[in-house]
């Protein structure tokens, strides 16, 4: 009875999406905090968005064992050569999300440029690393006022 009542609260709730990035990984910490690791249960989320910075395939490897919908962008850490695009969108449920490091973003983190980029890449919902900070910023278009 109790997994039935989860599974239908969870089908309500919507998909549960892993946020991460810079994890420079061994190069500033040997590994992730084993506590957060122990939160890093397969299948748990549906889609994990990384800002880039994984430095290695490994890591790469590790996200994908994670979620069946991994999106994935170069962060200025990441090979040149490495197959993650600059910029990426995905869908998730009703938002279009844009995905980047932040590394382009001059000056770093400035919200006026990352309005701008957000606009160009027309999303509803712009994340952006390379700050090391953990911010949310709600901005209301003119169109929805």
């Amino acid at each position: 009875m109790r997994n039935s009542l989860l599974s239908l609260l969870m089908a309500n709730f919507g998909e549960l999406v892993l946020v991460l990035g810079d994890l420079h990984l061994p190069h500033r910490a040997a590994a992730i905090p084993p506590k957060f690791m122990r939160m890093l249960v397969p299948n748990k989320m549906q889609h994990v968005l990384c800002t880039g910075n994984l430095t290695s395939k490994d890591r790469h490897d590790h996200l994908r064992d994670l979620a069946p919908n991994v999106s994935v962008v170069r962060g200025d850490f990441d090979e040149a050569d490495s197959a993650f695009p600059e910029r990426k969108t995905v869908r998730i449920g009703d938002f279009k999300i844009g995905l980047i490091h932040g590394h382009q973003v001059i000056p770093w983190g400035d919200e006026e440029s990352l309005g701008m980029l957000a606009r160009e890449m027309d999303v509803d919902i712009l994340v952006s690393g390379h700050t090391h900070n953990n911010t949310v910023k709600q901005k209301v278009s003119d169109e929805m006022k």
